[in-house]
């Protein structure tokens, strides 16, 4: 049905290679997360109830405190720093991003830097970057780096989970945050498999992680999980949802204004052009329970028996090296095959032969990860039934077609 939408629309399908990349669009939904969110689009529902909902079953199976389903994982971290720099300030909510007198500085190890911390800064957040790189030699971070930036503008401390060999690790993080009454925000959001990553972060001390929804969980591409802290949870809810809404009939009317806890309903927050459909939580949460009740290490052994397929019709070709990469053999993450190319025997660069897989027929994507050492990557966790062999194809072709 999708192929015949995307023909009508003019939009050729891919054979996606590369992994759940946003710009590929991601995982291709299961049969029942794709039905599950079919079923959701036929019914309208109250919004605040349906993410409180699934708030608690995020929070039963990472132990969290309050979960929350976000429009992907940056927007999670957007949110995440709107939390950290309003609390349950309705005034700050309304604010944002204009962080003017407010503690808006989040402490973060350099190498720990990427480019999706500029999801932070979208909430008014200014980062203040401590360590060196370079690692090994001087290229470190150390405890007292951190905690020196730590001043009375300081809303939080951020930690992207990933390969930073010389950083401070994550429980010594929370430990010097927590001393001075800062919350630390993860972002987790490539952090799985393995499934124990869904309690890892916050058991080490985060008090807000951010994962994606539509990479190795396999939920909708437009979604992701925010886990946390009860009451960095509410903020988020509060400067996520439609508040268009009347102090009388608020259904959070009784929690917030009849306690005095807020003065009032907040305005739209920062959150509101990041909403989240009912389709996307339920289909977030349908996935999931599928990815819990999944044997990880059986499927990351069929993906490498598919790749095997691949590295097999490579073995002769001229100017081509394939083989697995090392963390392939841990049985926990996606297994990868990296192509590396000898552009002087091809005749052309690894760019343009990405490029000719992308624009030839049927398009192929492949991963860019490895441009730098003149190679790409193959992924099996986004192919569809039978489409190694169709990768294998066009590969043997496009790399014969120069040699």
């Amino acid at each position: 049905m999708s192929t015949v939408l995307y023909e009508a629309l003019g939009v050729r399908p891919i054979v996606n290679a590369a992994g759940p990349l946003t710009r590929l669009g991601g995982m291709p939904l299961a049969p029942e997360v794709a039905a599950a969110m079919a079923e959701a689009a036929r019914a309208c529902v109250r919004i605040d109830e349906l993410q409180e909902a699934a708030g608690r079953y995020l929070a039963e199976v990472t132990g969290a405190e309050g979960g929350y389903v976000t429009a992907g994982a940056a927007a999670g971290l957007t949110l995440a720093a709107a939390a950290c720099i309003a609390g349950l300030d309705v005034a700050a909510m309304d604010r944002l991003p204009d962080t003017t007198g407010l503690r808006h500085e989040i402490v973060i190890q350099r190498a720990h830097l990427t480019a999706y911390t500029h999801a932070l800064r979208l909430a008014g957040a200014r980062l203040v970057e401590v360590g060196y790189l370079g690692y090994p030699g001087q290229g470190a971070t150390w405890p007292w780096q951190i905690e020196s930036a730590i001043t009375a503008r300081t809303a939080a401390v951020a930690y992207s989970a990933g390969d930073a060999p010389g950083s401070v690790p994550l429980p010594e993080v929370a430990r010097l945050a927590h001393r001075h009454g800062l919350p630390v925000i993860v972002d987790a959001a490539a952090a799985l498999p393995p499934a124990e990553n869904l309690r890892r972060f916050l058991a080490e001390g985060a008090d807000l992680v951010a994962l994606s929804g539509g990479k190795a969980i396999g939920g909708p591409q437009a979604s992701g999980i925010l886990v946390g802290r009860r009451d960095l949870i509410e903020s988020v809810a509060l400067q996520h949802q439609d508040m268009d809404v009347h102090p009388e009939t608020w259904p959070w009317r009784d929690r917030y204004l009849a306690t005095g806890r807020l003065a009032g309903p907040p305005h739209h927050g920062i959150g509101r052009a990041m909403k989240v459909g009912r389709e996307e939580i339920v289909g977030l949460v349908v996935a999931l329970r599928r990815f819990l009740g999944s044997d990880h290490a059986a499927a990351c052994a069929a993906q490498r028996a598919r790749l095997q397929k691949i590295v097999d019709a490579l073995r002769d070709a001229q100017g081509v090296q394939a083989g697995f990469a090392p963390e392939a053999d841990d049985g926990h993450r996606h297994p990868v095959v990296i192509v590396r190319l000898d552009e002087a025997t091809l005749g052309r660069s690894v760019e343009a032969i990405v490029n000719e897989l992308l624009e030839g027929d049927p398009p192929v994507g492949v991963s860019q990860q490895f441009l730098h050492q003149r190679a790409i990557g193959v992924v099996a966790s986004t192919l569809r039934p039978g489409e190694e062999d169709v990768v294998a194809a066009r590969l043997r072709h496009v790399l014969r077609a120069g040699a």
